[in-house]
């Protein structure tokens, strides 16, 4: 089942940019969508953001475990 969705023909020309010939808007959007994805993984593998030395994450183990 089709969906229709309503973009202007910029943005339109801006997909298509991202596309091979022959290959549909839904090809495209699709690959755009898998990109993203992907980026946003290793966005979030790669993120410094709330880490810690493994020393230290070690050490706040040991202590949470009582080893």
């Amino acid at each position: 089942m089709n969906t229709t969705i309503s973009i202007s023909k910029e943005t339109r020309n801006k997909i298509k940019e991202f596309g091979s010939k022959g290959q549909s808007y839904d090809e495209i959007v699709l690959n755009l969508y898998k990109s993203a994805r992907e980026r946003q993984l290793h966005d979030l593998l790669f993120s410094e953001e709330n880490t810690s030395e493994v020393k230290d994450a070690l050490e706040r183990a040991k202590k949470q475990w009582h080893v």
